[in-house]
């Protein structure tokens, strides 16, 4: 059996072609409740962002200093029996270590570029040692200047996400002890979460969640790792929801599951248990969908699928193209272990001439962190629109800037945004591309208004006189 990538692992378990990784996937394997909807009237719509196309990078399978997959591929052999082949590659040869060196490296550069994204940090990785507590084989001041350095390089543009606890063998709450079971069944990747109930599960979310915290690390989403979750969607939603507001009080919690590497079926965000709309205690979860496979060199040092998968030297084609084409974020996906390829790098560089490419051929992307993401769509979906004879009433149940909206009508002389007693007056701009928060453009018969939406009402007024 060969080794089981995130979209393999549904194929898998899901049953062939129809399953939930794959893009010929029914949408209803990933469907959870979506709850509560507002009422809008027609002629508005919520465009994207500034009315640009968000991307975004998500990295699995990082932590602290531990080179991950080293430390995995053995347990992953035990969990088969030793009968799968997959696991059976030379992790004796690979470096114990990701330094931190490269972790600045790689920050530096994407800062200096704009790139944001999802970084995950595993709590306590393979069970080697936990970041609150010890980590075997490094000294604490070096575990300190690498957590120092998520906070102060990565966080700055990165969401930080627990992948669980260990991202191998499954963690007794009660002794903090892995399982003395070593089968699938007591793996967090594989079949763990079958049968959990959503407290059960989020009691597991929030034991990883806390490490994070107590090493001074923010977390408003997690990461599953590997088929976690699979056989357990609804649960999954839910204790994300349950986990992330009680340990960090999250707003608007999100977690990463699923991809789609291929075809139309759609990877904008969903937002899921929606509830509270019109109260003070506004909710839901936002499930964040991947658009591409790991290209850049596989959690395993696996041959990278190279540039070209994402855009093509000529910027034609490739999975990016497809998906910006469409307007839906581009959330491309990759695992640390591959972009630092055993000190080779080949997932960086992948990832270098795939930023140079999208810079090449287009002007209207935005980058954003997941949990950036997840506000814009939770704030797209769930607030309510009403068409008035003099202005746009708003009902938001969360704040969002760059909250950019299309009004079916010429805009005669201008806009102004009233919340309570304040009001702004937005400056008119000559080109869609010229949008930030608090400005507006015409656009044929129709007009764009940007502006940062409070929570709760607000009201777009035609400045007319």
């Amino acid at each position: 059996m060969k080794a089981e990538s995130r979209r393999q692992f549904l194929t898998h378990t899901m049953g062939g072609p129809a399953a939930a990784g794959l893009a010929s996937a029914s949408s209803a394997l990933l469907a959870q409740i979506p709850g509560e909807r507002p009422a809008r009237s027609a002629g508005l719509a919520v465009l994207n962002p500034r009315g640009r196309v968000p991307v975004s990078l998500i990295i699995d399978d990082s932590t602290c200093l531990v080179n991950l997959n080293r430390f995995a591929m053995p347990q992953f052999d035990q969990a088969y029996g030793g009968g799968n082949p997959a696991y059976k590659k030379a992790w004796r040869d690979w470096p114990v270590e990701i330094p931190d060196r490269f972790v600045r490296k790689f920050g530096e550069w994407c800062a200096d570029r704009g790139v944001k994204g999802k970084y995950s940090i595993v709590p306590y990785p393979a069970c080697v040692g936990r970041l609150d507590r010890l980590l075997p084989g490094w000294s604490q001041s070096e575990l300190d200047a690498s957590l120092e350095l998520v906070r102060t390089v990565m966080m700055p543009h990165w969401d930080i996400h627990p992948e669980m606890v260990t991202h191998t063998r499954v963690i007794n709450l009660k002794s903090g002890h892995p399982y003395p079971e070593t089968t699938l069944k007591f793996m967090e990747n594989w079949d763990w979460t079958t049968g959990k109930s959503t407290d059960e599960i989020s009691d597991y979310m929030r034991y990883a969640l806390r490490i994070l915290k107590n090493v001074g690390l923010h977390c408003d989403g997690i990461t599953t790792p590997g088929s976690f979750g699979t056989r357990a969607r609804p649960e999954l939603a839910q204790a994300t929801l349950q986990s992330v507001r009680e340990v960090f009080g999250a707003e608007i919690p999100h977690y990463f599951r699923d991809l789609f590497d291929r075809g139309e079926a759609s990877v904008a965000p969903r937002v899921e248990y929606a509830a509270g709309l019109e109260g003070a205690d506004p909710r839901c979860v936002v499930s964040i969908i991947g658009c591409t496979g790991d290209w850049t060199g596989g959690w395993d040092n696996s041959t990278p699928g190279g540039v070209d998968r994402f855009i093509t030297e000529d910027l034609r084609q490739g999975r990016m193209v497809e998906v910006i084409g469409r307007g839906e974020p581009g959330i491309m996906v990759c695992h640390w272990t591959g972009i630092y390829w055993n000190g080779q790098e080949l997932g960086f560089q992948i990832f270098q001439e795939v930023v140079r490419r999208l810079q090449a051929r287009y002007d209207h992307l935005i980058w954003m962190k997941l949990s950036e993401i997840a506000r814009y769509w939770a704030a797209k979906e769930l607030t309510g629109l009403d068409r008035q004879a003099d202005a746009i009433v708003f009902r938001a149940p969360f704040a969002c800037p760059d909250f950019t909206v299309r009004l079916a009508m010429p805009v005669r002389t201008g806009l102004r945004l009233r919340c309570k007693e304040q009001v702004a007056v937005l400056k008119e701009v000559t080109h869609p591309l010229k949008l930030t928060p608090g400005t507006w453009c015409r656009e044929g018969d129709k007009s764009i208004a940007c502006f940062a939406l409070p929570q709760g009402a607000s009201r777009l007024e035609f400045a007319e006189s």
